[in-house]
């Protein structure tokens, strides 16, 4: 994981090897190979940035003067553990996407699309651009489908840069990801129940949103914001094809000492020893069971719907991909392997959920949320105001690296923002989308649950991802703007 040591089997980019040789042959490699080596000396876990936006969170709700010391750790300890729902609904986003990743039918398709590029710079703008559409749908999902995909690509083309496959794979995080179907901030609008009532009473404002609920067509199925998917999907992807060094200079997995070790097909049955417990666990019937159970109680859920896209949430997705891993993983057995393997990727979930849902519960029970909401008011026009949140969002996201737990923070200062300037609320939670995906480029959380599978250091590939944010974030500052024009206030 990023800021341990690795063991010495699995190598990193320090680990040794034939360094590469030759000259960079265009501006943006060149880029690239400086910001790998800032990233290497300058960054450090993603846990140091929960501690700090803690710090900063506190002494700004003191400096306010709107509450005491007291008032301040009382609102902090209050809401520590108020996530709790949505922290394991994160777990399982991440759990239900690496078991539908890694089923054989899944990974056959994987090995075969790996199959396809034979030179280094196809091969990673490949990667990028199914690791962006995949994290459209589902981010889970995208995040193990990406590196799946890209270890078999490191297998299967010589020359290619293993910390340019490995950052390719990781680029849908940093891009698409929040305007798709599991984007945290458009679900939680559509969702009752994942917003506490306080904030779903400033979104509601005097009526104008009845209960505050935004549904999925007025925020990632907006024509404007399918629009910004597809342009980034473009600049993004051509970006990775041009960023990339070619074999001549590449560190290949095997030059940085890393084994790629064996794929999922590779991997051997869970044992048996014959007893009657064992038949259970190896049989088909109670997945088939479970899936028949799932799929009759989702066809009656979206049946019940007057509009079933909007019935889409994250209980209702992750059934969904948990479903499809029953069915294609076939035995239990084959399930609890598959959920055993992806447990170990979640522990940065579980440990710094609690200080974001701390964080929120200062800035809205102190009325934090009400300062920064009238600072943006006093600095911006209706017209600024989304690109004003779009870079709020991703500074703030470089310290709170969560789309979810993040929204809550950010939800009752920007909806009150967007009421008091009369700014289409649906698309204040794109632009939000928009700015937050950006920071992960130079924000390491979520890279951690991959970066293990690869064997590798957040710092061997955020130079890839650094020069990716620098020509993304001006883009999406144009994008939030033009296409924020024209809407209307309130949806």
């Amino acid at each position: 994981m990023a800021g341990a040591e690795l063991p010495s089997s699995l190598g990193g980019a320090s680990a040794g090897g034939p360094a590469p040789t030759g000259e960079p042959r265009n501006a943006v490699e060149r880029v690239a190979s400086v910001f790998t080596r800032w990233a290497e000396r300058w960054i450090p876990d993603a846990f140091v940035f929960a501690l700090v936006a803690t710090g900063l969170v506190v002494g700004a709700a003191v400096l306010s003067g709107r509450a005491g010391v007291g008032q301040v750790l009382r609102a902090w300890g209050d809401g520590f553990w108020e996530l709790l729902p949505f922290t394991l609904q994160m777990v399982l986003v991440i759990i239900t996407g690496y078991v539908l990743a890694t089923t054989r039918l899944v990974y056959r398709g994987i090995t075969w699309l790996a199959s396809l590029p034979s030179e280094p710079r196809r091969a990673v703008a490949m990667v990028t651009l199914l690791a962006m559409l995949s994290s459209w749908f589902n981010w889970g999902f995208s995040l193990i489908f990406g590196a799946m995909l890209a270890r078999e690509v490191a297998r299967r083309v010589v020359g290619v840069d293993y910390r340019a496959v490995t950052a390719a794979s990781f680029l849908g995080l940093g891009s698409i990801w929040a305007q798709g179907l599991s984007g945290s901030a458009a679900l939680q609008m559509a969702t009752a129940g994942a917003l506490p009532p306080t904030i779903r009473a400033i979104v509601e404002g005097k009526g104008q949103i009845p209960g505050g609920i935004i549904p999925l067509s007025s925020t990632i199925f907006l024509w404007q914001s399918l629009v910004s998917v597809v342009v980034e999907v473009v600049v993004v992807t051509g970006v990775m094809f041009l960023a990339t060094p070619p074999a001549s200079r590449a560190l290949t997995a095997e030059q940085m000492g890393i084994s790629l070790g064996e794929s999922p097909l590779e991997r051997p049955e869970p044992a048996r020893h014959g007893t009657p417990s064992e038949w259970l666990e190896h049989s088909s019937l109670l997945s088939l069971f479970f899936v028949v159970c799932s799929c009759a109680y989702l066809i009656l859920y979206f049946a019940a719907s007057d509009r079933p896209l909007n019935a889409l949430n994250l209980n209702t997705l992750n059934l969904i991909f948990l479903t499809l891993g029953f069915l294609l993983h076939g035995t239990p057995a084959r399930l609890m392997q598959a959920v055993r393997e992806a447990t170990p990727g979640v522990w940065g979930v579980i440990l710094q959920f609690p200080l974001y849902a701390g964080i929120a519960s200062v800035i809205t029970r102190t009325h934090l949320s009400q300062s920064i909401a009238d600072a943006f008011v006093k600095i911006a026009t209706p017209e600024s105001f989304p690109a004003v949140i779009a870079i709020y969002s991703a500074v703030l996201g470089i310290f709170v690296p969560s789309g979810g737990s993040k929204w809550v923070i950010e939800a009752p200062y920007v909806m009150q923002a967007a009421h008091d300037l009369k700014v289409h609320l649906g698309w204040m939670v794109a632009v939000y989308d928009l700015g937050e995906a950006v920071a992960n480029l130079i924000q390491p959380f979520w890279m951690l649950p991959i970066l293990g599978l690869f064997g590798l250091r957040a710092r061997d590939v955020m130079g890839y991802t650094f020069l990716v944010f620098l020509v993304l974030t001006p883009l999406v500052l144009v994008l939030v703007t033009i296409l924020g024009a024209t809407l209307r206030y309130p949806m």
